[in-house]
C-alpha cells in the first residue's frame, strides 16, 4: 500500500512536468528576452510554499550567469520593495494568481515599470492580467489525495524556473569557467577551478626517454617516475607515448622484445591535453578512452611535452 502510495505521488509529479512541455512557447521566450534585455536583476517574489519554490529558482538563476534574489512579499510591502529597482525584472509564483501579498505588490511594481512575468496556475486571475508574460504552469491535480498540500503544482513551477536558468545560460553563452567563478568553494569548487597545471608532473618527475632508447631504459624510467607511462620525445618534441599495456603487448608479440627500441614500442599521436584546460576535461578524456594518464603539451599543435597528469593525480585533487 504504502509503496503504491508513493508511485503515484511520483507518478502525478511527473505527468505534471510533461504537461509543461507544449507551454514552452511564444510567452516563454518573451520572458528569456525580458531578462535578457533587464540590465539590472531578477527579482523572484513568492509566499508559503511558492515562496520556498521561488528562493530555489533565484538561487538557481544567480549560480548560471543571471544575478537574482528572492524577496518575501510580506516584507516587501511593509518597506523591502525598496530593494527592487526600475532596471530589474520580477518573477512572481502564485498557483491561484491571486495572492493578496503579491496583488498588494503589483501598484508600486508599476509605478517603477518593472516587467513581471508570472509563473501562474491560473491565467486568468488578477495577477495574470497584470504581468507583461504569463507562464502557464497548472497542473491536472495535486499528489495530495487531500487536494490540499501544493505538490505537483510547486514541482511545476519549479521545473519551470529551471527551464528559464538554463535558456538564460545558454543565451549568455555561459561557461564552466562563469560557473567556476560562482562556485569556489567543495568539491564542486574542485572541479571547477583546477587546471591541468595544477597537477601535472613536469620537469625531472616527467618520464620520457628518446626514440633510441633500450628497453631496460624505458623500464627504468617508467618505474623510477612511477606512473606507469613515459614519454617518447626528441628534445622537447613529442613523438609517442609507452605505457605498462604498450609493454604487456609487445612481450607477448614479440619474442625479440629485447632488442626493441624506445621507437618501436611507443604509440603514435598520443592522446594529450593543454596545461591551461580544467582537470575536469582530463577526466573526461581520459574516461572516453579508458586510459589513466594524458601527457600535457603547450600549443596547438601537441608536439611540445611539458608534462603528464595521472588518474591518481586527479583522485587525490578531489577532481573526481
Amino acid at each position: 500500500m504504502t509503496i503504491d502510495k508513493a508511485k503515484r505521488v511520483l507518478t502525478i509529479e511527473a505527468q505534471a512536468i510533461a504537461g509543461l512541455v507544449d507551454r514552452v512557447n511564444e510567452d516563454f521566450t518573451r520572458a528569456v528576452e525580458i531578462i535578457l534585455a533587464g540590465s539590472g536583476k531578477v527579482i523572484v517574489l513568492g509566499i508559503g510554499k511558492s515562496g520556498l519554490i521561488g528562493r530555489k529558482i533565484a538561487a538557481t538563476l544567480a549560480s548560471t550567469g543571471t544575478p537574482a534574489f528572492f524577496v518575501h512579499p510580506a516584507e516587501g510591502v511593509h518597506g523591502d520593495v525598496g530593494m527592487i529597482d526600475k532596471n530589474d525584472v520580477v518573477i512572481m509564483i502564485s498557483y491561484s494568481g491571486d495572492t493578496e501579498e503579491l496583488v498588494k505588490l503589483v501598484p508600486a511594481l508599476k509605478r517603477l515599470g518593472v516587467p513581471i512575468i508570472g509563473l501562474f496556475g491560473n491565467t486568468a486571475s488578477a495577477l495574470a492580467k497584470a504581468a507583461d508574460v504569463v507562464i502557464d504552469v497548472s497542473v491536472p491535480e495535486e499528489a495530495c489525495p487531500l487536494k490540499l498540500a501544493p505538490t505537483a503544482s510547486t514541482t511545476a513551477a519549479l521545473a519551470m524556473g529551471d527551464a528559464l536558468a538554463i535558456a538564460l545560460l545558454e543565451r549568455r553563452g555561459f561557461t564552466e569557467d562563469d560557473f567556476a567563478k560562482l562556485h569556489p568553494a567543495g568539491a564542486l569548487g574542485k572541479k571547477l577551478l583546477t587546471r591541468v597545471s595544477d597537477l601535472m608532473h613536469q620537469g625531472p618527475a616527467l618520464p620520457r626517454v628518446g626514440p633510441g632508447a633500450s628497453l631496460k631504459d624505458v623500464i627504468y624510467e617508467m618505474s623510477s617516475k612511477m606512473l606507469g607511462h613515459t614519454a617518447v620525445v626528441e628534445g622537447e618534441k613529442l613523438l609517442g607515448v609507452i605505457s605498462d599495456g604498450d609493454l604487456r603487448r609487445a612481450m607477448e608479440k614479440s619474442p625479440d622484445i629485447m632488442d626493441k627500441k624506445a621507437a618501436d614500442l611507443m604509440t603514435v599521436n598520443p592522446r594529450w591535453i593543454a596545461q591551461d584546460e580544467l582537470a575536469a576535461s582530463a577526466l573526461l578524456k581520459m574516461e572516453s578512452r579508458s586510459i589513466t594518464a594524458l601527457l600535457v603539451c603547450d600549443g596547438p599543435d601537441g608536439q611540445h611535452l611539458v608534462g603528464i597528469v595521472h588518474l591518481h593525480d586527479l583522485l587525490k585533487a578531489g577532481v573526481v
